[in-house]
């Protein structure tokens, strides 16, 4: 499998197929969208071990739970807009409050969902699973890290939401990459300002690290895919010794990923902090280069953010001298 050409979509479907020959208790339960989700590859391969409950999300999560009551592990899989709120109930009592071990893969999360157009966005997911007391919320931003999260998916104890993406999109790590829960990862070292990563907009904020770089802004990247639980020692590491942050998400910047590390920041040490992601609306249909720049998420805009949360703190820092 040559990863790097490989879009999101596919390594969802090829790494759960992968899996199904590792893992016997496996199951993949659908909702109407296998080919749109890639999962064809599990299904064509283990067809007994593949549930098809049709249109009828809600549907998909109970018979999820109790499957995973019965000592099996299963994925359900279908769009993030579906996932997260189309089943939401059923997901905060049987999976949630019940703490039961259900895999609820967010494909197509975001604004990026191609021709299936902007009814098929889901900008909210990240806030409204986060947002409920047991669920650990994942961001995956290239083939690598969604292989690495579903092979930890497996292992893990509890609800446990993912958010994938659906085209191809830039690669930016290795077949050696490892996720770690609750733990982000250092991209590139700064003293003068560090973009905080989750989910696929990673490549933008290597870009603009670099257009900074052309500046003397010596800017820090780190990408955090476990926004719950968020790593709460890094981020007040940062806020100590650099004092301005840029988010990147590729969700609304309320209740997301920003918001998760404001909440940090404001605990421990509050510091400037400029959100990149939708600003609080909802995006309109059209190629994903053309969402980019009209949503701002480009890296000349991140740029242009990590000048201002640099202005910021150099103000602050002004006036308490």
């Amino acid at each position: 499998m040559e990863w790097e050409k490989a879009s999101l979509r596919v390594a969802l479907g090829k790494t759960l197929l992968e899996l199904g020959g590792k893992v016997p208790n496996m199951l993949v339960i659908n909702a109407d969208l296998r080919s749109s989700v890639q999962t064809t590859f599990f299904m064509n391969e283990y067809p007994e071990r593949t549930i098809e409950v049709g249109i009828a999300e809600q549907n998909m999560i109970g018979v999820a739970t109790g499957l995973a009551m019965m000592g099996y592990i299963p994925f359900t899989v279908t769009f993030a807009r579906f996932a997260s709120k189309r089943a939401a109930d059923q997901i905060s009592l049987c999976v949630d409050y019940c703490q039961t071990n259900v895999r609820i893969i967010g494909a197509y999360a975001g604004i990026f969902t191609g021709a299936q157009g902007a009814t098929q966005q889901m900008i909210s997911d990240t806030a409204a699973m986060r947002s409920m007391p047991n669920m650990t919320v994942i961001d995956t931003a290239d083939v690598h890290e969604i292989r690495a999260v579903l092979h930890y998916a497996v292992e893990h104890i509890g609800p446990l939401y993912i958010r994938i993406g659906r085209d191809s999109w830039p690669v930016v790590f290795d077949e050696s990459y490892k996720f770690e829960l609750g733990k982000g990862v250092w991209l590139r070292e700064g003293s003068d300002v560090v973009l905080m990563n989750s989910g696929v907009l990673l490549p933008y904020a290597i870009e603009a690290a670099e257009l900074l770089q052309q500046e003397g802004i010596d800017a820090g990247i780190v990408n955090m895919p476990s926004v719950k639980p968020i790593d709460e020692a890094l981020i007040n590491d940062v806020a100590r010794n650099v004092g301005a942050i840029v988010t990147l998400e590729n969700h609304n910047v309320q209740g997301g990923f920003g918001s998760a590390v404001a909440e940090v920041l404001v605990k421990n040490h509050p510091v400037p902090v400029e959100f990149i992601g939708l600003q609080n609306v909802y995006a309109e249909s059209a190629p994903n280069d053309d969402l980019s720049e009209k949503y701002q998420l480009t890296a000349p805009w991140v740029a242009a953010a990590a000048r201002r949360a640099i202005e910021r703190r150099n103000k602050h820092r002004s006036r308490r001298t």
